[in-house]
């Protein structure tokens, strides 16, 4: 294989001076002929693999197993030899497939680059959803990102074809509703760079968020490692009706584990009350499970999966399914470390926030809450869609409020605005006239993307700083994620919600029993939300938006431009020197909340997602510093100035000093965006040291050879001041279990002695001496 390895300096050429544009042949362009190009035709390998696998190992553990226990361990590289301990050893994987967004993808093709493979080892592909801004409507909006983002499109498009991964172009649709329309099944293992990857365990498969250089990994053909997750059951009895959607499950599972109670497990829903949700609305259920920390969320096969693959054309796969269904539902007597009722016919309509998604409220009381709390009653904008939230069903059941609204003459007070999912949505919305309705009552009809659920939202009806409410059908509503203003008060709750929210202008709003007024002054009540599961016409596919890598990439040329300041090709972090990490500057000392938001800001930020020296200015813009309560102010030691975070940092790099974080609890919380670790090791920072992790992001800083380590003491996070100089010890013996030294230096001289631990394996250790997991790889293949 050593000979078909492309190095960096080999790239270097094959690329040349400025940027080519790569001339992709009639074929690459050409609509897909049949559906399955888009699939791999080995699902009945995969299914008996998989029974093989779970076999093995049920016979080893001798008890019942869970779904994702079977799912997991189905999936494992050696099932004979592999030690498997719930919430303890690390397991050796073998993912079905990759997906990757475009803010993600980029970092990711990068590295793939940087690795001299010359083509993916397993089925991949990269989804244009994340670099579309929200301004005035769907096709002007589409327009201008494609002019706007031609380098990276171009960039992408033929990286795509070069090394085998299949290409959906923008307009596609949001990721997870392209894979869940696509590419997820029963059973399946599936990693995607997204931290919402976790969407298709709604139809059944394993679908998990990571950063690139885990997706790297997996598409060089290298095990993958996860430590083995615990397993914490949902079961759900009765049905769901009226004005309770599915989304209202997972906004009281947030409600109840907060933002870090799922933390390293996987949440697997389970009971009668199952068959009363649809595949889509499993699909939003285990999209949210992010926002609680969860590794990802599953449910088990039944007809309403069935059903959706074959509404998607992929009745092959439900006959498959339907063929190996013991290995896609629980075993009878299977034990959950934790467990968790909810009764769905007793279930409310639920609406989470402000700030935070786990701040749960049936939809009766959060007026009250607002009332007291001073949170701004008027809604201002209403916005349905989103990964979490953008399926047939879910346009319908708003759509189904829109007209009685039109009905009685009235209009949203609030602005409005729809995000479909995906192309095929748009185009089976506009046909069946949702679309219609959407707009005849005040809505938006934006591009197939993010949008403003990401912060790609041009947004000016509102100053920056100016107190306001949002609700939307989104995942996430951190300060300032949506629209850049901190002052912003985003909730989260259902497309039916927000659309009554919208229609009433007002969070005191309750549309179970509560009244609205008609132009003439009369009193009327919306009537319950209702909506086709899938629509009678089958789907309208829209435009075809999907290229195909050819069976032979090697003769295309890769787009980069050396004078890019989007594009930049990576270049190796440096080994361990073998010595201890002494005198490390704190940088900052975080206080509360750092999500992976505030330690790498989207929004107009995502435009940098492949060019670390630059993205790297946004490192920790958004943290709050515990000194002086400031956000993005921090006090340069050398100089005895303020300046801005990565200011500081580069100071230091500049002047040879290696420097530490120091973080608050559930550190890194949120997306996965790899470039929450990528930036701080650019601008020099060796060690983060906080009270816990996000499972995602503490991966991620392993995987670029950085230390994250945590607090023995919890209380010892208040030992380090601001100007503490901090020496980790011990690192020539640095091994699994062992906990490290840190000697704090403070600034009248004095020494404090604390302990840290760790999670690190064999292998992460190998990663940090090596400087990186990518410096690794390469090293294992010379």
């Amino acid at each position: 294989m050593a000979s078909y390895f492309i190095t960096v300096s080999r790239l270097r050429l094959l690329l040349g001076d400025g940027a080519r544009r790569l001339h992709v042949s009639a074929a690459l362009g050409a609509k897909a002929e049949v559906a399955m190009s888009r699939f791999e035709p080995s699902s009945t390998i995969g299914y008996n693999k998989l029974l093989d696998n779970i076999s093995i190992v049920r016979r080893r553990l001798n008890r019942p197993l869970t779904l994702s226990e079977k799912i997991v361990y189905g999936h494992l590289d050696d099932p004979s030899g592999q030690e498997i301990v719930r919430g303890r050893t690390y397991l050796r994987l073998r993912p079905d497939r990759v997906a990757m967004q475009d803010a993600t993808a980029q970092m990711a093709m990068l590295q793939f680059i940087s690795s001299g493979l010359p083509r993916v080892a397993v089925p991949s592909t990269i989804h244009c959803d994340h670099l579309i801004e929200a301004q005035v409507g769907g096709a002007q909006d589409l327009q201008r990102a494609k002019e706007v983002n031609q380098e990276v499109y171009n960039f992408l498009a033929t990286a795509s074809a070069r090394y085998g991964v299949g290409f959906w172009k923008p307009g596609s649709g949001i990721i997870h509703q392209i894979i869940l329309e696509n590419y997820a099944y029963p059973g399946v293992m599936l990693i995607g760079t997204d931290s919402h990857t976790p969407n298709g365990g709604g139809l059944g498969g394993i679908c998990i968020g990571v950063g690139g250089a885990d997706a790297v990994d997996v598409m060089a053909g290298i095990p993958w490692e996860l430590k083995c997750p615990s397993v914490i059951g949902v079961k759900l009895t009765g049905t769901l009706s009226g004005w309770t959607s599915p989304k209202d499950v997972i906004l009281k599972v947030a409600g109840i584990l907060t933002v870090k109670g799922g933390t390293g497990a996987i949440m697997e829903y389970h009971g009668p009350g199952v068959n009363s949700i649809s595949c889509t609305g499993m699909a939003t259920i285990c999209n949210m499970g992010a926002e609680i920390g969860a590794t990802t969320s599953v449910f088990p096969y039944n007809y309403r999966m069935k059903t959706y693959l074959e509404k998607t054309g992929r009745k092959e796969i439900a006959d498959l399914a339907d063929e190996h269904k013991e290995c896609l539902v629980p075993d009878p007597g299977c034990q959950y470390d934790q467990l968790i009722e909810i009764n769905l016919s007793e279930l409310k309509p639920h609406i989470n926030g402000p700030f935070t998604p786990d701040l749960a409220h049936p939809v009766s009381e959060v007026g009250a809450a607002a009332q007291q709390n001073g949170w701004p009653l008027e809604v201002k904008v209403g916005l349905i869609g989103s990964c979490t939230n953008s399926s047939y069903e879910d346009m319908g059941r708003a759509v189904s409020l829109a007209r009685q609204a039109l009905q009685w003459g009235l209009k949203c007070k609030a602005q409005f605005t729809i995000t479909p999912g995906s192309e095929q949505i748009r185009a089976t919305i506009e046909r069946d006239g949702y679309a219609k309705v959407l707009r005849d009552v005040g809505g938006v009809v934006l591009a197939n993307a993010c949008g403003p659920c990401i912060g790609q939202w041009d947004r000016r009806d509102v100053k920056k700083g100016e107190k306001n409410t949002i609700v939307t059908s989104f995942n996430r509503n951190f300060t300032a994620r949506n629209d850049a203003n901190p002052a912003t008060h985003a909730f989260v709750t259902s497309p039916e919600i927000v659309t009554a929210l919208a229609i009433a202008g007002t969070l005191n709003f309750n549309p179970e029993t509560d009244f609205l007024t008609a132009p003439n002054g009369e009193k009327f009540k919306l009537e319950l939300p209702t909506g086709d599961e899938l629509p009678a016409r089958d789907f309208d596919p829209g435009e075809d938006t999907y290229q195909q890598p050819p069976a032979d990439g090697g003769s295309v040329w890769v787009e980069v431009n050396p004078q890019s300041n989007r594009l930049q090709l990576l270049e190796p972090f440096q080994r361990w020197d073998g010595k201890d990490l002494e005198d490390m500057q704190v940088l900052i000392k975080v206080k509360g909340k750092c999500t992976t938001d505030h330690i790498s800001a989207a929004g107009p930020w995502l435009k940098f997602r492949g060019h670390l020296d630059n993205i790297s200015n946004n490192l920790l813009i958004g943290a709050v510093n515990v000194e002086n309560s400031a956000i993005n102010k921090i006090k340069n030691q050398l100089t005895g100035e303020y300046g801005g975070v990565p200011d500081v940092a580069r100071v230091y790099k500049a002047n040879g000093i290696q420097w530490v974080v120091v973080g608050d609890e559930n550190y890194g919380e949120g997306s996965s965006r790899e470039h929450a670790a990528l930036e701080p090791r650019h601008l020099g920072g060796r060690a983060i040291i906080t009270k816990s992790f996000a499972r995602i992001h503490e991966t991620n800083l392993k995987k670029q050879g950085l230390l994250p380590l945590t607090f023995s003491d919890h209380w010892d996070y208040d030992r380090i001041c601001p100007d503490d100089k901090i020496s980790i010890v011990g690192l020539q013996s640095f091994a699994p279990g062992r906990p490290l030294t840190a000697v704090l230096k403070h600034a009248d001289g004095s020494l404090e002695k604390i302990q840290l631990n760790h999670t690190f394996n064999e292998t992460q250790i190998e990663w940090f001496k090596a400087g990186s997991a990518l410096n690794r790889m390469k090293a294992l293949q010379k």
